[in-house]
């Protein structure tokens, strides 16, 4: 049964799609979801379903569509989950997809964009291999947890769009088993991966390849195609995924798994596993245990994501000459050096001066938070203006790292006067390791999640706070 009205009848917001169909019989696999013995509904995310017109579902109706994945009219009629290869930990990989997930349903939002519903621990799929296609609570907690606090922080994200508890016992090797199991639903732009394009590449299906550069120019990037098609992409996706880099290094992130089938067309971020907040500036922090060699390690993200860009152009040299893609992806490091200077004063609240003089400024900040090791969310709160603020611990910003850092920024205007309340306190809003910890433990042992809303909700109120206006 449809528990959302007809097409015909829908709120205005409500804009079902499913423009997947025009690549779908080469690009995934029609799959049932798990009957799983309860759906608890847990986390909704009210603020995202605002913008495609879902807030108004009962919770019946969000459980029914989000735990039981009843259709939503007008999308996809049935679960796709999606073929793709990719290079994990730079080995190549021809035998993943969509394991314990698919791609639920399209839709437009507010702005008119395409987007994604996607799923975590939805069941089996035929590219799950030996796993069981399902998802721990607590990998789903810290999924929203990661995803509101890379929002709040302006990163571009994937949204944790809903959270239900399934009520199956899960044994892990990671953490105590058996462990409570859930369903999540995330909403971004793209479900679309590197690895999609890899795989047909490796297969030799070089229409099908032409075909999936069109749907992306087409949908993502509001271009058709034409013989150029293929470096107009890579062109998009470079620009795309250089902003996301240094978004990351703005905001102390550390994915902890940057595989070609964890990077998307339009540069968000997304799929969080064993993903960590840097304590201090330290540049070979990780974030997973199982990264020995410190592939993906916080300073060495930009490289990883432009290899993984670089892997796209590989996949697209059947349907372009090499140079062309070759300059494409050689603008990778312009981009990522424009885009960390503008994302660095936007963190530090400052108008920016221009290019050269806001990359010189992400240098010498960066150079003195490593000489320094301040708390790192601590040193943006403390310079957040454009200038060490009263009640800062000063003596901590004594050094000649920040000396220089202060000589810089000494021309810079503030952006805005940050007359929000949550600048008036003393330290940040912050998400580290052992915070996670804390609020996983009243979920674990009581069933209270009280201090998870009441985090989640601190999280926005720093989100409105850093907001540009």
């Amino acid at each position: 049964m449809d528990l959302i009205p007809q097409q015909g009848s829908a709120p205005d917001a409500f804009n079902p799609a499913n423009a997947i169909a025009e690549v779908a019989d080469f690009l995934g696999d029609s799959v049932e979801p798990a009957d799983f013995p309860q759906t608890i509904l847990r986390f909704r995310n009210d603020r995202a379903a605002a913008s495609v017109g879902l807030e108004t579902l009962s919770n019946a109706e969000w459980t029914s569509h989000f735990g039981r994945f009843a259709p939503l009219p007008g999308s996809l009629p049935q679960p796709l989950a999606l073929r793709y290869h990719g290079h994990q930990f730079r080995n190549y990989n021809p035998e993943i997809g969509d394991g314990r997930g698919f791609l639920f349903a399209q839709l437009r939002d507010d702005q008119g964009r395409l987007l994604d519903l996607g799923t975590k621990g939805s069941g089996q799929t035929p590219w799950s291999r030996f796993g069981d296609g399902r998802l721990t609570l607590k990998g789903a907690v810290r999924e929203i947890l990661a995803t509101e606090m890379l929002e709040a922080l302006g990163v571009e994200t994937s949204r944790t769009f809903s959270v239900i508890e399934t009520g199956e016992a899960l044994h892990r090797g990671d953490e105590p088993s058996p462990t409570r199991s859930a369903v999540l639903v995330r909403l971004n732009h793209s479900h679309m991966r590197i690895g999609n394009f890899q795989r047909l590449a490796t297969l030799g299906l070089k229409n099908e390849l032409a075909r999936l550069v069109d749907y992306a120019l087409r949908h993502y990037f509001g271009e058709e195609g034409g013989a150029d098609a293929a470096p107009r992409l890579l062109r998009h996706v470079v620009a795309r995924t250089a902003r996301l880099a240094a978004q990351f290094m703005a905001s102390g992130f550390v994915h902890g798994v940057l595989n070609t089938d964890n990077i998307n067309l339009t540069g968000e971020s997304f799929d969080y596993g064993p993903w960590r907040f840097a304590p201090v500036f330290d540049p070979g922090f990780t974030a997973a245990y199982f990264d020995e060699r410190g592939l993906y390690a916080y300073g060495r993200q930009p490289e990883a994501i432009h290899w993984d860009v670089a892997q796209l152009a590989v996949a697209l040299l059947p349907l372009a000459e090499e140079d062309t893609l070759v300059a494409e992806l050689n603008r990778f490091s312009d981009a990522y050096g424009e885009a960390i200077g503008a994302e660095t004063c936007r963190r530090l609240g400052v108008i920016p001066r221009g290019k050269e003089a806001d990359q010189a400024l992400a240098a010498r900040w960066q150079q003195a938070l490593v000489e320094s090791r301040v708390p790192l969310d601590q040193a943006w709160f403390d310079w957040r203006g454009g200038a060490l603020r009263k009640t800062a611990d000063a003596a901590r910003y004594d050094g000649e790292g920040f000396g220089a850092f202060r000589a810089l920024l000494a021309p810079y205007s503030r952006a805005s006067e940050d007359g929000h309340p949550y600048w008036q306190g003393e330290h940040p809003c912050t998400m580290l390791i052992d915070e996670v910890e804390a609020l996983w433990a009243p979920i674990a042992a009581a069933d209270d999640w009280a201090p998870l809303h009441a985090k989640v909700a601190a999280i926005r109120a720093m989100g409105a706070a850093m907001a540009t206006p």
